[in-house]
């Protein structure tokens, strides 16, 4: 399956203000997952706050604006094969934006460390009234994320719905979660 053309999300240069919010989940040292990474910009984020990461993309050109920089090591690769390229390794945290192909969904949520963390954000359904993507592929329904960690990680914060930023709305979902294993309560970021 092709997703549709990125988004001008995924060629943001600023990273997501969902996946700053929740960066301190993720320790200073943690190998870090960052799936259709684009060109970086949460990869360039943890690495700076000491994490190594593993930036993934299918987009060579993309790749090449974070080649070489200290803390990333890149990986060309189409995440939507038939096999999950990361089937038997755990990340202290894997990071997604704007990014969904539902067969490694459940792939995704297992490389999470038992003391990890995942922090996903993309488009949802309803999102095709302001424009891409529109496919249903692509777009998670109400409550997906939640079901998809159900049981295997908890909850530390989840939204979903209509957001609004100047020159663009999008329909999105998000969630922060933590493996098991994880010492509760969390720390959180206190709010702005």
């Amino acid at each position: 399956m092709t997703s549709e053309p990125s988004s001008p999300c995924h060629d943001a240069l600023a990273p997501s203000q969902w996946i700053v919010r929740h960066a301190r989940l993720v320790p200073p040292r943690a190998r870090v997952l960052d799936l259709a990474c684009g060109r970086g910009r949460h990869a360039r984020l943890f690495a700076e706050r000491g994490a190594q990461v593993i930036a993934v993309d299918r987009d060579a050109t993309a790749l090449a604006a974070i080649e070489g920089v200290a803390g990333i090591e890149t990986h060309l690769i189409d995440l939507e094969g038939p096999d999950w390229p990361f089937a038997n390794e755990r990340f202290d945290a894997i990071v997604v934006a704007n990014y969904l192909y539902r067969p490694h969904l459940p792939s995704i949520v297992a490389g999470v460390a038992a003391d990890g963390a995942l922090l996903y954000e993309t488009f949802a359904r309803g999102n095709e009234a302001y424009g891409r993507p529109s496919n249903p592929a692509f777009l998670l329904e109400p409550g997906e994320l939640v079901a998809a960690v159900g049981g295997r990680l908890t909850v530390v914060e989840f939204a979903q719905g209509l957001v609004v930023s100047p020159g663009r709305r999008a329909v999105v979902q998000r969630i922060a979660a933590v493996g098991l294993g994880r010492q509760w309560p969390p720390p959180l970021t206190p709010e702005a």
